[in-house]
């Protein structure tokens, strides 16, 4: 990220206290720097104990601060639990949450197992309530004001062919946001979500574009704007949602993506011009990136 065009004032998110849930990595990875260069205490977690530690260790060298890495497995309500314990007995209330952890993959929904599904339910669709849910009730019953933000996609909008378990889970989500943002705003509590187009983050681009056939988006060829997103671009909008200033921005999801979802649906329809050969190689790319990321869990 070009530190340099954050567009907000030293110090805006002074006192806020923020868990970025896939805070390791990719668009999680951003977020805490930019959170970080404006104030904010971020706690970050993730099933890569390890890496989490190397990022919080890497952010808070170039810029100072605090960043508090977590080994959690956020399919695990329990593990939550846990967590949040700790987080509030050592280092406070937490102000904000942002549900970022996810996962996902390219593949044709009749070659899919139910194992392949679940893994990315159980991440998406019920760690991210499981997350907001415990979080949430603390708030409330500690009568404490609290915002939570989710990284969602244009899926939610038209769906997600070829990407079906994330496009389900991801609609699921956008539906807690608007729907906790009317029975919780009498707390003071927010609920709002973005739809990134492509931001390409290694984790992702080894899932979603795993042969060169898909380079071209990229390259952002098939965006209006005939580039892919730039990593401030989205932290700015992240804070903007996040920081204080804003508040009465309440139920909505914001889409950032050069309007590539109004010119073409953004997702992967082009795909189905796929044949036998190329499913088979990208799912030998994919697998080789899931063991990959496997030996790296701590949890």
């Amino acid at each position: 990220m070009d530190t340099s065009k954050l567009m907000f004032r030293d110090g805006l998110m002074k006192d806020e206290r923020i868990l970025i849930t896939g805070g390791g990595t990719g668009l999680g990875k951003e977020m805490a720097e930019g959170f970080l260069m404006l104030g904010a205490e971020v706690h970050i977690c993730g099933r890569r104990g390890g890496v989490c530690e190397e990022t919080a260790e890497e952010l808070m060298g170039k810029h100072g601060g605090k960043v508090v890495p977590h080994a959690c497995d956020i399919r695990v309500p329990d593990a939550i639990s846990d967590m949040n314990d700790k987080i509030w007995s050592a280092h406070g209330p937490l102000t904000g949450l942002m549900n970022n952890a996810a996962g996902n993959f390219i593949s044709r929904t009749e070659d899919l197992s139910i194992r392949g599904f679940d893994a990315i339910a159980n991440i998406v669709f019920r760690g991210s309530f499981y997350m907001t849910h415990d979080i949430g009730k603390r708030w409330i019953e500690q009568k404490r004001k609290g915002n939570v933000c989710s990284i969602l996609t244009t899926w939610v909008w038209n769906g997600g062919p070829f990407v079906v378990p994330s496009a389900m889970s991801k609609a699921a989500i956008n539906t807690m946001t608007q729907s906790l943002a009317v029975e919780w705003g009498r707390y003071g509590l927010r609920f709002n979500a973005i739809a990134p187009g492509p931001f390409p983050t290694k984790g992702a681009w080894a899932r979603l574009s795993p042969d060169s056939g898909t380079s071209s988006m990229e390259r952002g060829v098939a965006n209006p704007m005939g580039r892919v997103g730039e990593m401030h671009e989205l932290v700015n909008l992240a804070v903007l949602l996040m920081a204080p200033g804003c508040e009465y921005i309440n139920g909505q999801t914001i889409a950032i993506d050069g309007a590539m979802y109004n010119a073409s649906g953004g997702n992967f329809s082009a795909l189905a011009a796929w044949g036998d050969e190329q499913w088979d190689a990208a799912r030998a790319a994919i697998e080789a990136s899931n063991a990959e990321d496997k030996s790296k869990r701590t949890v």
